[in-house]
């Protein structure tokens, strides 16, 4: 059954978001590509920023990046429909640039609500980007598949790192790493009570 007020938080969000002239990117990018899934995923993915393809149809991961994150849900026989899927800029940056810090600090109040709103069991971080959000000062090829338990605004999130989908189209070992990573997510959903929070995780 859908959360009926989640979904209209989600609604007035994404208008917010679509009013909020003080957001950067905005005038060089074509859509606001705002997130899309269940409004009661208990599985939350977390990009970086929209590329081409996403900024033209005003959707998340749906050029060969994409292609491949959905390849990787339905491996686990995930529907994409039942996670939610945004990123941590919502407006394209030139040319595919990396998202500047000041510019994810611009976002991160959406995203915050976001996430808020949804109260995902586990937040899966696709690249460098988004895992600085919730564990800084680590590196992805250390920490990635593994569950991290975070104290996150007073509560308890578990957060996944693992490898960009387009990092994983540039490199064979990569792409058998993600798909190693994914493998565990059902189990790590099941289990995320358990998953306790541990300071050293943040260092």
């Amino acid at each position: 059954m859908v959360d009926e007020d989640k979904l209209t938080k989600l609604r007035e969000l994404k208008k917010k978001m679509k009013e909020d002239m003080s957001l950067p990117l905005r005038k060089t990018a074509v859509n606001l590509v705002f997130g899309e899934g269940s409004s009661d995923a208990k599985l939350l993915f977390l990009g970086e920023g929209p590329g081409y393809w996403e900024d033209q149809k005003g959707r998340p991961f749906v050029g060969n990046a994409g292609a491949l994150l959905n390849q990787l849900l339905y491996s686990i026989k995930l529907p994409r429909e039942e996670v939610f899927i945004t990123n941590v800029v919502c407006y394209r940056p030139p040319e595919n640039r990396d998202p500047l810090p000041e510019e994810i600090a611009a976002f991160e109040p959406y995203i915050d609500e976001m996430i808020e709103v949804i109260r995902p069991k586990v937040i899966v971080t696709l690249g460098r980007f988004s895992m600085a959000k919730f564990i800084p000062g680590v590196k992805i090829t250390v920490v990635h598949g593994k569950p991290h338990g975070v104290d996150w605004k007073g509560r308890k999130l578990v957060v996944v790192p693992m490898f960009h989908p387009a990092a994983a189209l540039r490199s064979g070992e990569v792409l058998r790493q993600a798909k190693e990573d994914f493998l565990k997510l059902p189990e790590l959903v099941k289990d995320s009570q358990k998953i306790e929070v541990k300071q050293e995780s943040l260092i």
